[in-house]
């Protein structure tokens, strides 16, 4: 690369920016409608309360959010 030409802030710079970026987007895919419509998508089982979807959306956001959490932490 030109040392002139600027590095993009869009791609990760670090490993742990990478390993964070990797794995946000694949948690992500978790809850798109692909995988909500044909894998999440159960009314039968209860969990804690919550049918089981709620229940496992529940899950992957709160990954997504400690994902954000440690890359606030590691200064990502």
């Amino acid at each position: 690369m030109d040392p002139k030409t600027p590095q993009s802030h869009l791609i990760p710079r670090t490993r742990d920016g990478w390993i964070a970026t990797i794995s946000f987007v694949a948690l992500f895919m978790l809850a798109m409608p692909p995988v909500t419509h044909t894998v999440l998508n159960r009314v039968e089982p209860w969990v804690g309360g919550l049918p089981f979807f709620y229940a496992a959306l529940l899950l992957v956001y709160v990954g997504l959010i400690g994902i954000l959490v440690w890359t606030l932490r590691r200064g990502v």
